[in-house]
């Protein structure tokens, strides 16, 4: 068999270029502010994309109640 490789004739358009170049600046953010909050505090936090622009959230443990 022969294996055919598609090359795009296009390069991708400013719009997509433009979104990529976003999307790699909220993940780099994303990363320093998580750095950040590990070494200067002592709960525990994700990322998760937030309606309210938050990069990261603090995770609250569950406590079992004391019998």
């Amino acid at each position: 068999t022969v294996e055919r490789h598609i090359i795009p004739l296009s390069r991708p358009n400013m719009k997509e270029f433009r979104d990529s170049a976003e999307l790699q600046h909220i993940a780099a953010q994303q990363r320093a502010a998580l750095q950040h909050a590990h070494t200067h505090s002592s709960g525990f936090f994700i990322t998760q994309d937030s309606s309210f622009g938050n990069l990261i959230l603090p995770v609250i443990p569950r406590l079992e109640p004391q019998s």
